[in-house]
């Protein structure tokens, strides 16, 4: 996916090792972007995207981090800081869904989809923003989720953490639209990654026939980046579907 030129800024992208995280990365790498590639578990996966963008001529890293923790986070942007340069983009991507009925929801499950879902946006969001306040530049975009304002499927408590999602992401754009840093999120429903395998019934319920692309994912987020005038937002991308 060829795009606008981000040379001579530094991107981190949380959760980027796989599925939307990864497209991101690569969408990031081929406008010239310098990126961090967060990842807790996959450290193989990120390291060849890393490498990737590397062998095109560009900047990468691989940063493990579990970016529910504040002292992760700070390493983990410490690091990036140093080898690659002040981040000024930062993509919230890390997130999971653990399936649950309202009968089976437990407290653990709440509280650990809170942390890795919500939390985790604001630790890496207050991390980057004194580098972004120095330069009066920045792009912020949080991953949210069809489920913030319907149904869903996996769960309430999966909705509350990407409702939160939004209301940060209006929290912030708020308070930093007048430092030249803007903050919106991309909403995404039903995206053929790791999560929809074994599903392929919810095609049923997508009006357009299909489930969504990592990449068509990554040209939104793409799009805010490119745009200053945009701020406080959320972009759903939902093939057509209503949220219910």
């Amino acid at each position: 996916m060829r795009t606008f030129s981000l040379r001579g800024h530094v991107a981190l992208v949380t959760g980027g090792s796989r599925g939307i995280g990864a497209a991101i990365v690569k969408a990031l790498g081929e406008a010239g972007c310098s990126v961090a590639v967060n990842y807790r578990e996959r450290a193989a996966e990120a390291d060849a995207l890393a490498k990737e963008i590397v062998k095109a001529g560009g900047r990468a890293i691989a940063v493990g981090a579990d970016v529910s923790k504040p002292d992760a986070v700070t390493a983990m942007v410490q690091r990036a800081s140093s080898e690659l340069g002040p981040i000024d983009i930062l993509v919230n991507n890390a997130g999971i869904a653990i399936v649950r009925g309202v009968e089976d929801l437990t407290e653990a499950d709440f509280d650990q989809t809170m942390l890795v879902n919500l939390k985790s946006a604001f630790l890496c969001t207050q991390a980057v923003l004194p580098g972004m306040r120095a330069k009066q530049w920045g792009r912020i975009v949080n991953i949210s989720s069809g489920a913030a304002r319907g149904a869903g499927a996996i769960g309430p408590h999966y909705n509350a953490s990407k409702a939160g999602i939004e209301g940060l992401t209006r929290g912030y754009a708020a308070r930093l639209v007048k430092e030249g840093i803007t903050v919106n999120a991309v909403a995404p429903s039903l995206i053929e990654t790791d999560m929809m395998k074994g599903e392929p019934q919810l095609v049923s319920r997508i009006p357009l026939g299909r489930f969504g692309q990592p990449e068509e994912v990554a040209k939104a987020v793409m799009m805010l980046i490119d745009n200053p005038y945009m701020t406080g937002q959320t972009i759903a991308m939902s093939g057509g579907m209503a949220f219910n």
